[in-house]
């Protein structure tokens, strides 16, 4: 009995944590569109708010209109407009006390995420944490920069440490390079690696195959 829980456990668990997951974004996204809709009827005439009521109704239309919205803010931001206007707001939002703050910072390192010539988690490495002797797996960011980066004499690297199970929370550790240990794995699998809790391991690389060699005759 408690091998076959066991085995029906394992086949419908992933699947419950993926549909719970998707119906979570799936939430969030559909509750910001009706907080837009809502907005929108304090603002436009009464005679409109019967249509835009009828909009909540509809399943997954959030979804549908954050991603075309997504996408023409991805146009306007791609032409010489856009980006002049893009960066006028972005001057007027970093001189607000506080909300400069945590725009600017936010900004920082999506641009740093997400940038196609940036060096953020395109690399797994190994690295000792939480002592001497204990390993974990981490994420190369870049190096250390500023007012941190005089007073580290050599070469350091700054790395991000994920937790497990969920890796969206962890510790910025900044170590030297010659302590940390690079990894063939890729990052996706280095991921995977921590949010299984290391049940899942990535496979080992191939070696490549050793040159022919010719045999004397």
């Amino acid at each position: 009995m408690k091998k076959y829980l066991i085995a029906g456990l394992l086949v419908w668990l992933p699947l419950a944590i993926t549909i719970w997951v998707l119906h979570s974004v799936l939430g969030l996204l559909d509750g910001m569109f009706g907080t837009i809709i809502s907005a929108s009827q304090a603002v436009l005439p009464a005679a409109a708010h019967g249509w835009l009521e009828s909009l909540r109704s509809i399943p997954g239309l959030g979804v549908v209109v954050m991603v075309a919205g997504l996408l023409l803010t991805g146009v306007f931001a791609a032409n010489i407009f856009g980006q002049w206007a893009l960066n006028q707001a972005n001057l007027v939002v970093t001189k607000i006390p506080i909300v400069k703050s945590i725009y600017s910072s936010v900004k920082q390192v999506s641009d740093t995420l997400f940038s196609s010539s940036g060096n953020a988690f395109r690399e797994a490495v190994l690295v000792q944490y939480p002592r001497q002797g204990s390993w974990t797996i981490a994420f190369v960011t870049g190096k250390p920069g500023g007012e941190a980066a005089i007073h580290l004499s050599g070469d350091y690297l700054s790395v991000y440490v994920p937790t497990t199970p969920n890796p969206t929370s962890g510790f910025f550790l900044m170590v030297p390079r010659a302590d940390v240990i690079v990894l063939n794995m890729s990052v996706d699998e280095a991921l995977k690696y921590v949010i299984s809790m290391g049940v899942v391991a990535p496979p080992l690389p191939v070696p490549a195959p050793e040159p022919a060699r010719n045999l004397p005759g």
